[in-house]
């Protein structure tokens, strides 16, 4: 796993991801949900706050889809550790998630308080459903009270190694700069141990070369790569003051505007960052504050579209890059999905 910061935010960039499809499962991913507690330093009492989101998460994956997916990766927020818990299944979906948080609702003869459980102990709780499609969830953990103004981006990502494989050569990161954010996400050529070590340089060269534009930290990559196996990867400055995206990519980046019903594809180039780079070049796009940004590597299909998630845009953009890897990734390959889009206040949204 890469540290990777996000401002004064540092997320884990890889997702630690548990395939259920057993009760037994429940516990795999709770014991997994203490250890990394530990290792960013949760209390007891947080800790089995966490336990007992990931357990009614994990129980529900079980009793209503059959099998699902929990991700989970650590952050830090302004010295502040969290964690965050995403819940993934293609199930019979809810059709009113208003009516299944309510305490003493079930529809399988439980007690009915396990999402109004995961809400309440939560900082952050956003659910997603639809009827005979499946649900995603999403929770935060922080180890005591975030800052109440927030960030001026929020982001959602997914990003996963080929199993077995441990290492992703997939990556991603995010640094704040004055009156935007610039964006990467890169693929290392093939996957494993050779793979994630491409990307690693990648991340690191780009944390390095910061201050210049996309197409410069491009060029400034393809040295920094030239002894690695080289990488397709892509690069978005977005310009939230005037309004635009700066981005320039090389390879199998897909890079995406969404704005309501609008969506636009952003232009990539041949090459291979590190070995053969052609002529780049950077192309500008409009900006509003109600776009998304979704950005990912090629273990994803070209063809997902979000009109078949109707308000999905509206959620956690935790949310919608869930949705699409659940739905939309390939199975042979390492995946990353980034979405990224202005960030309201911190907040439960769920059923709002």
């Amino acid at each position: 796993m890469w540290l990777l910061h996000v401002g004064n935010e540092i997320w884990v960039s890889q997702s630690v991801v548990l395939s259920l499809t057993d009760p037994s499962g429940v516990g795999a991913a709770r014991r997994q949900a203490a250890r990394l507690c530990a290792t960013i330093g949760f209390t007891s009492v947080r800790t089995g706050n966490v336990e007992i989101a990931v357990n009614e998460a994990g129980n529900n994956l079980i009793k209503h889809a059959g099998q699902g997916q929990i991700l989970m990766r650590s952050f830090e927020l302004e010295g502040i550790a969290g964690l965050e818990i995403l819940a993934l299944d293609k199930g019979p979906g809810m059709v009113d998630v208003s009516q299944c948080l309510a305490d003493g609702y079930s529809s399988a003869g439980s007690t009915g308080t396990g999402l109004g459980a995961i809400k309440r102990l939560s900082n952050v709780f956003d659910i997603y459903s639809q009827p005979r499609i499946g649900t995603a969830l999403v929770a935060q953990f922080w180890a005591k009270r975030p800052p109440e103004s927030g960030h001026a981006l929020e982001v959602g990502a997914v990003c996963v190694p080929l199993s077995p494989a441990e290492a992703s050569g997939d990556d991603w990161s995010v640094i704040t700069q004055s009156g935007g954010h610039l964006i990467l996400v890169v693929d290392g050529l093939g996957h494993g141990f050779f793979a994630a070590s491409a990307a690693e340089a990648a991340v690191k060269a780009f944390h390095k070369l910061s201050s210049g534009s996309p197409l410069e930290i491009i060029h400034g990559m393809h040295g920094a790569l030239h002894s690695t196996r080289g990488a397709s990867l892509a690069v978005a400055q977005l310009d939230l003051d005037r309004g635009m995206i700066n981005y320039a990519a090389v390879g199998n980046i897909a890079g995406v505007i969404q704005s309501g019903d609008l969506r636009r594809s952003m232009v990539s180039q041949n090459g291979t960052v590190g070995h053969e780079l052609h002529r780049v070049q950077q192309f500008n796009y409009p900006w509003s504050p109600h776009s998304i940004l979704l950005m990912h590597s090629d273990g994803l299909l070209n063809r997902w579209s979000l009109d078949r998630y109707p308000g999905l845009l509206a959620r956690h953009a935790s949310l919608i890059a869930g949705v699409i890897f659940r739905d939309f990734q390939r199975g042979r390959d390492d995946v990353a999905v980034l979405v990224a889009r202005q960030a309201k206040n911190m907040r439960n949204t769920a059923g709002q």
